[in-house]
């Protein structure tokens, strides 16, 4: 999924077992505003020390929703993005109060990581927070 902000888009990779939440968490997020780009699988590369991602082309434009199979898109989806942030899905209970700044390496680059739950109603301030953190004063 991705937001545009600040001029350009910002993807967010959503990571966790079946069962788990993102496909919800897409779906809170594309009520929102927010864009899809890839569910279920995720193609990526990197290039000038950046990750991108798109959809593979059986799946673009397709989201799958539980209790309704693989269904169309009812947004606009974007073909690529830079991925920015990586959200794990974990339940709330799993998540630290105070958590060390998580990394993780994905098409060779090292990219932020948070955990969410994304069950949470602060699920997607948490992510747009982790994407642009606001200055220390």
């Amino acid at each position: 999924m991705a937001r545009y902000r600040m001029g350009r888009w910002h993807g967010v990779l959503i990571l966790g077992p079946s069962g788990s939440g993102k496909s919800h968490l897409a779906l809170t997020a594309l009520a929102a505003g927010w864009r899809l780009v890839a569910d279920d699988r995720v193609i990526l590369w990197s290039d000038a020390g950046k990750v991108f991602g798109r959809a593979h082309p059986q799946l673009t434009g397709q989201i799958e929703v539980r209790g309704l199979g693989i269904m169309p898109s009812a947004t606009p989806i974007l073909g690529f993005c830079q991925v920015d942030l990586v959200a794990q899905m974990v339940p709330q209970a799993a998540i630290e109060r105070f958590p060390d700044p998580a990394q993780t390496v994905l098409a060779g680059q090292s990219l932020p990581m948070i955990t969410v739950d994304p069950f949470s109603a602060l699920c997607l301030p948490m992510i747009d927070m982790a994407l642009h953190p606001l200055p220390v004063r």
